[in-house]
């Protein structure tokens, strides 16, 4: 058992350093929340080739897994409320914005697609947003 949050998006940061010619693909769900904000300052500010995936599904979903791999049974409704991420609900492309970062949010596959096509094509720092 085990998880991290937030560790793809400075390895990440990371990797694009290292290999300066290369560009990143970072994917990361949504509840890295606090750590993203760093990290979208550092490319937005060195203009680093990354192009970040945020899987939106408001909920700490790692935790979750870890609360059903201990065999606790269903959590009652204060432990479901902890893993929620809803209030506030973040707007990762506004936040993007606001760190010099482009993005854009997505809602379904074919707009994924385009918006990935679309972020891979242009140098610098992206962000897209799949809101599940």
């Amino acid at each position: 058992m085990g998880g991290s949050i937030g560790f793809s998006t400075p390895v990440a940061t990371g990797g694009r350093g290292g290999v300066p010619r290369s560009q990143v693909i970072c994917m990361v769900g949504d509840g890295k929340r606090d750590v993203h904000a760093a990290i979208a300052v550092d490319a937005g500010r060195e203009g680093l080739n990354v192009l970040t995936i945020v899987f939106a599904n408001r909920i700490y979903q790692i935790l979750r897994g870890e609360f059903d791999g201990v065999g606790a049974g269903e959590p009652g409704q204060r432990a479901l409320d902890m893993l929620k991420i809803d209030r506030p609900t973040l707007d990762w492309v506004a936040l993007a914005k606001g760190m010099g970062v482009p993005g854009r949010a997505v809602t379904n596959v074919d707009d994924f697609v385009k918006a990935l096509a679309d972020g891979v094509a242009e140098p610098g720092p992206r962000l897209i947003e799949v809101q599940m």
